[in-house]
């Protein structure tokens, strides 16, 4: 979990922070023309998912996941590093990325590796839903961090005011949803309605990630594209990441 904000309401939110620039971004070429964007369509990866009820059927389902994203986005990234899940201990609540203890299962990007706590939110669930959307969630972090989105969007102008700053997250997040469904298109996943995946919350409270009808409309995009070069929502108008 990374948000960048404005001066003045940093001043008042140590672990939050936000992006610059309004409109379609100019002179962040890592962001609007990032050579991600020409890759071709991710290729069909063969990832039978079968998640089970027990933790050791939920962690093997997790480590087929990631197994099955490496496979998908590497011929996308340049230089691409495949990245490992490591699993929590159990009484393990606390959040790298926040310093909080979140109480039932997360995932989430510390460093170079994926770490997932599992507990029995996920694992007596019978449906997939919650946790694919997780760690397909957090995988879009890998996939900026690895190409340079995550790198330059941080580093975009910090003085801007609070509206222009909360549209650069939006559309970062935004990204994030398009990814998923990348993500999704690649693995064989099956969906037929993205709002159900909208539902599902992140672990801490995210309020950049825009209007339900633009999730809906990034989503649809990413999946029917089958392709990162849908996902640029840095150039889109604003209507599109509001």
């Amino acid at each position: 979990m990374i948000i960048r904000l404005s001066v003045g309401t940093a001043m008042g939110l140590a672990l939050l922070s936000a992006p610059a620039l309004a409109e379609p971004v100019k002179g962040a070429p890592e962001l609007t023309h990032n050579a991600l964007y020409k890759a071709a369509k991710l290729p069909k990866v063969a990832c039978k998912l079968n998640k089970g009820t027990s933790r050791a059927s939920t962690k093997k389902y997790v480590t087929k996941l990631v197994g099955c994203l490496n496979t998908a986005w590497k011929p996308a990234i340049k230089d691409f590093v495949p990245v490992k899940v490591v699993f929590k201990d159990a009484d393990d609540k606390q959040s790298c990325s926040t310093g909080l203890d979140v109480r039932g299962s997360f995932s989430e990007i510390c460093t170079t590796e994926i770490r997932v706590r599992l507990a029995d939110d996920w694992i007596k669930a019978k449906s997939d839903l919650t946790v694919f959307t997780s760690i397909a969630r957090t995988w879009g972090g890998v996939v900026t961090g690895q190409t340079g989105i995550g790198e330059a969007w941080w580093g975009l102008e910090n003085g801007a005011s609070e509206p222009v700053m909360n549209e650069q997250n939006r559309r970062y997040y935004l990204q994030i949803d398009c990814f998923l469904a990348v993500s999704a298109k690649s693995v064989g996943r099956q969906v037929k309605d993205w709002k159900p995946v909208v539902k599902v919350p992140d672990f801490w409270k995210n309020k950049f990630h825009g209007k339900t009808g633009n999730r809906l409309y990034w989503l649809d995009k990413g999946y029917k594209a089958g392709k990162p070069g849908a996902c640029n929502t840095w150039s889109a108008s604003s209507s599109k990441v509001a």
